[in-house]
């Protein structure tokens, strides 16, 4: 059963900034102890289907893990969702707090060339683009990038097609598309930002690690997302859970298999932090 419960150990304040003209509110999620070294620093965005959600899901998903297992800062941006403004306003706002972890990285306890960038669904499709816009805008240098189950393409899928599994399904996931893309005026012609699928280039993206489940929706964009950034020589691994409708980690975290893959998923985490730096511009 999904929960949102704070673990012991674990410290959460919340700031402000300002971003795409307007006041963003901000979660940050540390461990309590004091570290003699910057941590790794993890913007974690929240999913939703562009629609729905908040940062407190950090609990409830495997931003969580990076604290209590990884030793990182997770920040969670509070992000407008599609009911309210579309497309750019959560791009623009995400991109104003990674930004904000750049330039406030000391007073924030996280390493300069160790700022990553995670989320699940939603959040997933908003890593993803929100890494395209830091590298063709050269503003932040993102070291790893962990969009899970990631919501990448507005148009349908072999897998996004006709699928009637948990959580999401074609229904759902067409509704949110035209909610978030709503004031496109060409809806033939979408920019990558928007629908990260639509990129045609992807040499210089981060490296990246995420998984997916075999029977949702979003299987599909994920895997090509993976083969599109190895054939550009970009790091990419993914791992496929059989039985997996969307969201089942965070569903069913009690499950052997759901348990399974969030220690795969600390495991890669752990993995990039001993691999990967990425000095800022």
């Amino acid at each position: 059963m999904i929960s949102f419960k704070r673990p012991p150990g674990i410290r959460a304040e919340k700031t402000e900034i300002e971003a795409a003209g307007r006041k963003l509110k901000l979660l940050i999620v540390r461990p309590e102890e004091p570290a003699e070294e910057p941590r790794p620093g993890v913007l974690w965005i929240h999913g939703g289907g562009y629609v729905t959600g908040m940062p407190e899901m950090v609990f409830a998903s495997r931003a969580i893990d990076l604290v209590t297992g990884g030793g990182a800062v997770v920040i969670s941006p509070y992000y407008s969702l599609s009911l309210n403004r579309p497309y750019p306003a959560a791009l623009k706002e995400c991109h104003a707090a990674l930004v904000y972890m750049k330039d406030h990285a000391a007073e924030l306890g996280i390493r300069p060339d160790q700022i990553m960038v995670g989320g699940e669904s939603a959040g997933g499709g908003l890593t993803a683009a929100l890494c395209m816009y830091a590298r063709d805008h050269r503003t932040v240098n993102v070291a790893f990038q962990m969009p899970l189950y990631p919501m990448l393409d507005c148009f349908d899928t072999d897998s996004s097609r006709d699928n009637h599994e948990k959580i999401w399904n074609t229904s759902r996931n067409q509704k949110a598309w035209k909610m978030y893309l709503r004031k496109l005026p060409d809806k033939t012609n979408i920019p990558p930002y928007a629908s990260p699928a639509r990129q045609t280039d992807y040499t210089g993206l981060p490296p990246c690690y995420t998984f997916v489940g075999d029977i949702e929706p979003f299987r599909d964009e994920t895997l090509a997302y993976v083969d599109a950034l190895r054939a550009a020589g970009v790091e990419a691994e993914v791992d496929v859970w059989p039985g997996f409708y969307h969201a089942y980690d965070m569903m069913e975290p009690e499950k052997e298999d759901a348990k399974a893959a969030a220690a795969r998923f600390l495991e890669r985490f752990r993995a990039a932090c001993e691999a990967y730096r990425a000095p800022q511009w």
